[in-house]
């Protein structure tokens, strides 16, 4: 099996609900067309503006100079332009940054480009050009860039645009099209401006691509390595149905995230043959489209400001608003929907989201509250008792054989684990626990999963 879902948030419980909020305090105004909003390790935010140009952002979120320009060298039609960056994890030394774009043919183009001796500026007659590759339709473009804690860049690349992926090229392992791309762009092989780190899963193999990573994505707007835990967070774009956030260990290769065979968990087109199920990762979180169209994939929240939201996954949808979060047990947390067409999310140097609107406004997201209380729960059989907790707490069922109860940090790191249990009661000492949200995590007789919030107090 090939990592259906992260192990530890398999089922999740319906849990009480509790007020939960966001202020969306505005920061900028006026950009051209925003797309992505990163930053290089200190107080600026660099804009990505679709049209062509990176501009910078103070602190107070006044535009402070053009960082780069390349708008002559790209097309904007449909969902094309000028759509990622990336800063080199090494960028304070070596000034290296990557940007993706479409070029004036309309392909997909990736290269690097060097800061000048003026941080504010970059040189683009340095562009040295990394990895491109032809795109059929002016839509599904992906775009996004992204280094992993291997400092391995990863390409996420949409299926190629049309409806329907009808040649599809998500399944198809000798096409970019459709995937996950990671490459290594620090050492160059051959004639090619990168080399194919270690772990790709088809190097050498007749069937694949080197460069592909994972497979079956329709068009990834936005995807976000979790600073703490690295896992890695990917908003794929729906058909018609669903929209769906997927999140796994990102040292796992190879994974089937399913389209065109699925769309989220429900099957679109199987005619041609199609994995088995469990060869498949399915999604963590769908939603229903409605009045809404379009994820836009966020940020992990890891700023200290608003501790109850750390390890929460943000997105919003690009139609009806909605800006919401997914916790690490898969709950969702809705915070209704806001005027704006969301198109990307960046988090600043001290952890902190911003979220970008298309027509040309960023605002950082403040006041946010989620659910930290929860209370005790009886539900399918189980219970856990007291919650909030201080020094033991008590999980039992009615009927199934508890066999493990493991906890963990937000960070996915198991603090305690009760194995061979064999019980239906277990009582279990927290009192070396710091206070905050955990995770608990029931294993029953029969290999089922269940999780559930802990709040430690």
């Amino acid at each position: 099996m090939k990592n259906l879902i992260l192990s530890i948030i398999a089922i999740s419980f319906v849990f009480v609900s509790y007020a939960q909020s966001i202020t969306l305090e505005p920061f900028a105004t006026g950009l051209n067309s925003p797309v992505d909003i990163q930053n290089a390790g200190d107080d600026r935010l660099f804009v990505v503006e679709k049209s062509g140009t990176i501009v910078i952002l103070d602190t107070n979120g006044n535009e402070t100079g053009t960082f780069l320009n390349i708008s002559s060298q790209i097309s904007t039609n449909g969902e094309r332009g000028l759509l990622g960056l990336a800063f080199h994890p090494d960028y304070a030394n070596n000034g290296y940054f990557f940007v993706n774009y479409t070029d004036t043919n309309g392909d997909s183009q990736i290269s690097r480009f060097t800061v000048t001796g003026n941080p504010d500026v970059a040189d683009p007659g340095t562009e040295l050009e990394i990895i491109d590759y032809t795109q059929p339709y002016s839509n599904h473009n992906g775009g996004y860039l992204d280094f992993g804690a291997d400092g391995l860049l990863y390409i996420g690349t949409g299926d190629g645009g049309s409806g329907g992926d009808p040649q599809n090229r998500a399944q198809n392992k000798l096409s970019p099209l459709g995937k996950m791309l990671r490459i290594d762009v620090d050492t160059p092989s051959g004639n090619e401006n990168y080399s194919i780190p270690t772990g790709n899963p088809y190097i050498g193999n007749a069937d694949g691509l080197d460069e592909i990573w994972a497979i079956g994505l329709r068009n990834p707007w936005k995807y976000d390595f979790d600073p703490e835990s690295n896992d890695l967070w990917i908003a794929d774009v729906g058909q018609g149905s669903l929209e769906e956030i997927n999140r796994v260990d990102y040292t796992i290769a190879d994974l089937n995230y399913g389209w065109r065979c699925y769309e989220g968990t429900s099957t679109y087109e199987t005619s041609g043959g199609c994995p088995t199920d469990d060869e498949l990762t399915f999604p963590v979180y769908e939603y229903s489209q409605g009045s809404a169209c379009s994820i836009t994939g966020g940020k992990v929240y890891r700023g200290t400001t608003y501790p109850d939201a750390q390890g929460y996954y943000f997105y919003a949808d690009y139609c009806d608003g909605r800006i919401g979060a997914v916790s690490l047990s898969n709950e969702n947390q809705s915070f209704g929907t806001f005027s704006g067409n969301w198109v990307t999310f960046g988090r600043d140097s001290s952890g902190e989201l911003y979220v970008g609107d298309i027509n040309g406004g960023i605002n950082k997201i403040t006041e946010i509250q989620v659910p930290l209380s929860v209370d005790s729960f009886e539900l399918n059989g189980f219970k856990l008792f007291p919650n909030p907790a201080i020094s033991k707490i008590t999980i039992s069922s009615q009927a199934q054989i508890i066999n493990q109860i493991t906890i963990y940090d937000l960070k996915g790191s198991a603090v305690i684990s009760n194995k061979n249990l064999n019980t239906l009661s277990n009582d279990i000492n927290i009192s070396t626990l710091t206070p905050g949200l955990y995770i608990s995590e029931i294993i029953v007789e029969n290999g089922s999963r269940f999780t559930q919030k802990l709040v430690i107090k």
